[in-house]
């Protein structure tokens, strides 16, 4: 009977890692986890099997993972190879509020209305409206806006813009990095952009130094402890500051003294935006086909157990509830479900080898509430 049972928890950890099939356990089943769990154990390569303290700690954890990814699972809509799917992964012992701490702290948009929706120029020394928006779009605030509905934005930008785009294709887009405890996300994702920006401009992908941005932004960043991608951006325009090469300074993922050289050369920011977008996503679509990629706050609180698909549901778009900062690298407007391509910054085993998949058109995770691009110079 026992070897029975083994063979059954064998085939349900398999289908958690890989396919993400449904399953459902009982509450007197949570004992007969524990062969997955040792399994899990060994296979993520944990370091608490011999410490009896953290493993029934993150055992508890990992049983409240197991029944939130057959509730994800069980509530993903869509064509079945283009659907969220939620497995286990490196994240799954971690309880919300560890998950929360460790990786959702570090992206703190910030709250001053007067520098939303503006593009700063030093050159011009003056701000000015992004895009003008006409009266119709203006009154279209609900929820219900024609701007969520995805297959009005196609129609609209069917005869102006590519149904693809993939910034990878063009060799533009760095690798995937890995922040680890570091809440370094806005850093990572606004410096992923300015290389990008580079690389178009010099025909030449170069890593940058997101170390830089961790020891020396100001204007409210905090290092590892937290910033936000609008601030960065501004901070480095205002102080004119080069982003030195990644080899000239080097990651190191922790809060270090800075170092940057306001004589050195390296990659400065001439003009950027920021801007809500929320009901007017093919804004986004517009700056990510014609401009290049663009980082944006997200909410990433359900993204712990995520394996691939696009994710449409559970997850807030409110703007209290962002908590982390991705680029967007390019969006399919051809597939079954219309999407972005996101990058992030937990490494490639998250994922599509550290990349996943936001459905377009209603403010999925809170993606258009902060949005920005720039100019580089």
């Amino acid at each position: 009977m026992k070897k029975w049972w083994n063979w059954i928890l064998g085939i349900a950890l398999f289908c958690l890692l890989f396919i993400a099939i449904p399953l459902t356990f009982s509450g007197d089943e949570n004992e007969k986890l524990k062969p997955m769990f040792d399994n899990y154990i060994q296979k993520f390569n944990k370091t608490y099997k011999d410490n009896p303290e953290e493993y029934e700690a993150r055992f508890k954890y990992f049983v409240a993972s197991v029944r939130e990814i057959e509730l994800l699972n069980s509530e993903s809509r869509g064509p079945e190879q283009h659907r969220a799917r939620y497995g286990l992964t490196k994240l799954s012992d971690m309880s919300k509020a560890e998950y929360r701490d460790v990786h959702l702290s570090d992206e703190k948009p910030h709250k001053r209305k007067d520098r939303q929706n503006k593009t700063y120029n030093k050159k011009k020394n003056k701000t000015s409206n992004v895009f003008d928006i006409d009266d119709a779009e203006s009154d279209n605030s609900s929820g219900n806006s024609p701007h969520n509905n995805i297959y009005i934005i196609i129609r609209k930008k069917r005869a102006t813009l590519p149904l693809k785009v993939d910034w990878r294709d063009k060799g533009v887009v760095g690798p995937v990095r890995d922040q680890g405890l570091c809440g370094a996300c806005w850093a990572f994702s606004t410096v992923g952009v300015m290389e990008s920006m580079a690389a178009m401009s010099t025909g030449k992908l170069q890593s940058l130094s997101v170390q830089e941005a961790i020891d020396c932004a100001g204007l409210g960043n905090s290092g590892c402890e937290g910033g936000d991608i609008c601030l960065l951006l501004d901070w480095l325009m205002m102080t004119d500051t080069p982003v030195l090469a990644d080899k000239e300074y080097p990651l190191k993922l922790r809060d270090g003294m800075c170092k940057a050289n306001s004589t050195a050369t390296g990659v400065r920011v001439d003009s950027f935006t920021c801007n809500d977008f929320v009901d007017t996503e093919d804004k986004i679509l517009d700056m990510i086909a014609t401009h290049g990629p663009v980082t944006v706050a997200v909410n990433a609180l359900t993204w712990q157990n995520y394996l691939g698909g696009v994710i449409q549901y559970h997850c807030s778009g409110e703007p209290r509830d962002l908590n982390h900062a991705v680029q967007l690298i390019g969006y399919d407007l051809s597939a079954d479900v219309p999407h972005y391509i996101v990058k992030n910054s937990w490494g490639q085993e998250f994922g599509n080898a550290g990349y996943l998949n936001l459905a377009i058109g209603t403010n999925v995770c809170g993606l258009a509430n902060e949005v920005a691009s720039v100019d580089i110079k």
